[in-house]
């Protein structure tokens, strides 16, 4: 297992070592040992799944402390363009984001550390996302950033005409409009 830097200090990309042979392929997806041994110890606690059609974005999320959530994000099936962005105001790259293509084809997952916004665009026919996270989902806390803001400027990688945005989504505040920090 590759663990890589990104960036944006915390947030890392990791590249699982896929052993494959004329059966098909075999790899660990999260070994707690090699991940505590890199720093990032994260009690998981709970697996979310999603299924998507092309087009679909999905975020920007997060919940606030006491309950703000670390993620590990992989695709099963299909591509993705995962995007996190750092909400730490101390950071020196506050407000900035890394986006970076997961599939099921490369098998890398991100790990999202708590004080990020998180989200991402479908760029294959459908995809399922899977990740863990080290905090129960608790509605209170749930906060998230309008996926368009201008001052993101987040390519998601599709054409505006093809943009699927739930509606819970598209009333989210702009980043200069957030009141909440980690």
């Amino acid at each position: 297992m590759i663990i890589e830097k990104t960036t944006i200090k915390d947030l890392v990309l990791v590249t699982p070592a896929v052993y494959e042979d004329s059966r098909g392929y075999f790899f660990e997806a999260y070994n707690q040992v090699q991940f505590n041994a890199n720093g990032l110890e994260y009690p998981f606690v709970q697996d979310n799944q999603s299924f998507s059609k092309r087009g679909v974005i999905r975020g920007l999320h997060l919940q606030i402390n006491p309950f703000a959530q670390a993620k590990l994000v992989r695709v099963l099936e299909g591509e993705i363009l995962d995007v996190a962005v750092d909400l730490r105001k101390k950071s020196a790259t506050y407000g900035q984001h890394f986006s970076v293509v997961l599939s099921a084809k490369n098998k890398k997952q991100l790990m999202v550390p708590h004080g990020f916004a998180h989200g991402f665009s479908v760029l294959s026919e459908t995809a399922s996302v899977m990740y863990k996270v080290d905090q129960l989902y608790h509605k209170e806390s749930e906060r998230g950033i309008r996926y368009d803001d201008p001052a993101l400027a987040i390519d998601w990688q599709l054409d505006a005409n093809e943009i699927i945005v739930s509606e819970k989504d598209l009333i989210l505040p702009g980043f200069n409009e957030i009141d909440w920090e980690f």
